[in-house]
């Protein structure tokens, strides 16, 4: 098959156009979601409420039961499509819905969460108060998930999906918390979750609408055209800058969280002491450590501290704590002092009994690694163990590791120089000169 005909066919198989549907019937739908009286008031009212109970309770299944009913995504999807097709009556009536649904949304979680007696912020809650970089690509790859969905013959059940992806419920609702709670770090950071979902699902429609060339029914100047393709273009900028901000603060966090996590590790136990606790703060960039036994002194707080550096760790502000005070105690035969040196030789014992566990599990497999490869070579031998052992003779002191290989052939023999070809191997692929071979017969 020529290069030309596998292009072909490659985008043969991704063309939107062969799917669409007809375009009287798309535009349609979309007027019709865009609407926002009778049922889908009643549902949108709905929504909101049991999202906010979803957030109150921190339940995540609650809350997406209340992304599904909810009826956000219609208007936004016809203010997408309508400035693609430059439709701005059409525009106008979807601004004018989805305001109403906004200023009605914030309104019930406002009234809700002034009402309710929990007023606790969980995580699901919180998570709506921080949008980053990746919430935009969420918005955009999901909205254009919907809109796809929306132009092609086959619906599908794409759109409830998109729903539960771009979460349009909860920073709305995140939002009246805020309001209720008199928190405006928590009402600006969910509602600007909100805009930014809002801004990319409709730019997704624009994208598609443009891309599937919905017709346009209103003669236009181009003039016009690049006024509103510019006021796009800021409103697009202006939604993406703090997002992307706020994404690199998230992998800077993540990462100063993972290099704190690894340096707390290995310092957990420190001649005699024991880690309790331990408190790191990514935004402030300190770390707090809680020891249990006598007080540490300098020399072994500097030796702690030197350890940031090799976990990128520098500038780091460390303070100790010491959570148990055995000052009181007198003598180093006290009870403290018998459980911490019991602590930390059962740690030591531990990490013992893992690395011999490991040593097994991985000399259980060398066996099967050995049959795998000399098989290549020598098809005849069908079976291979491997073992570890020591030899001991008449000296007290001798103690000869050795390891043990026992090759299965089948009837036909091996001549002595190939032997001898297979133990110079096994030689330089177990690093050992001390190896015992053997070979058996295997019916």
């Amino acid at each position: 098959m020529s290069q030309t005909n596998l292009l072909e066919k490659f985008f043969h198989y991704i063309n939107l156009e062969t799917d669409v549907d007809n375009y009287e019937k798309i535009h349609e739908t979309i007027v019709k979601d865009v609407e926002f009286k009778g049922t889908n008031l009643w549902i949108l009212s709905f929504a909101i409420i049991v999202a906010s109970i979803g957030l109150n309770m921190n339940s995540t299944a609650v809350i997406i039961g209340a992304m599904l009913i909810s009826p956000l995504m219609g208007p936004i999807n016809g203010m997408g499509y309508s400035i693609a097709t430059y439709n701005f009556s059409l525009l106008r009536r979807a601004v004018k819905n989805f305001t109403f649904a906004v200023i009605a949304s914030l309104i019930a979680s406002t009234a809700y969460f002034a009402l309710t007696p929990i007023s606790t912020a969980y995580s699901e809650l919180l998570a709506r108060t921080s949008p980053t970089i990746y919430d935009v690509l969420i918005a955009l790859f999901g909205g254009l998930a919907g809109i796809v969905a929306i132009s092609s013959k086959q619906k599908g059940n794409v759109i409830p999906g998109v729903a539960i992806a771009t979460a349009l419920m909860p920073p709305l609702c995140t939002a009246g918390y805020g309001l209720a709670n008199s928190n405006m770090n928590y009402f600006f950071g969910a509602f600007y979750l909100f805009t930014i979902n809002t801004v990319f699902i409709a730019f997704s429609s624009i994208i598609i609408s443009q891309i599937l060339k919905f017709p346009i029914r209103k003669s236009i100047e181009e003039s016009q055209k690049k006024k509103v393709n510019k006021w796009i273009t800021l409103i697009i900028t202006i939604m993406i800058i703090p997002s992307i901000y706020f994404g690199y603060r998230l992998v800077e966090k993540e990462k100063f969280t993972e290099n704190a996590n690894r340096f707390i590790s290995s310092v957990n136990i420190l001649e005699g002491n024991y880690l309790l606790r331990d408190e790191i703060n990514p935004d402030k960039k300190t770390i707090n450590l809680v020891y249990a036994g006598l007080p540490l002194n300098k020399n072994q707080k500097n030796a702690i501290k030197d350890k940031l550096g090799d976990f990128s760790l520098n500038g780091v502000e460390l303070s100790f704590q010491t959570g148990i005070k055995s000052d009181y105690l007198s003598g180093k035969n006290t009870e403290l002092e018998k459980m911490k040196t019991e602590i930390a030789g059962l740690t030591l014992t531990l990490q013992r009994k893992n690395k011999q566990l490991d040593s097994l599990k991985t000399s259980g497999n060398i066996g099967k690694q050995l049959l795998q490869e000399i098989q290549t070579i020598y098809p005849q031998i069908i079976s291979a163990s491997y073992s570890e052992t020591k030899i001991f003779n008449s000296s007290p002191d001798s103690e000869i590791p050795m390891k043990i290989v026992v090759l299965g052939l089948k009837s036909e023999k091996l001549a002595n120089s190939e032997k001898e070809k297979i133990l110079s191997w096994l030689k330089i692929k177990l690093k050992s000169e001390e190896i015992k071979l053997y070979y058996e017969t295997v019916k």
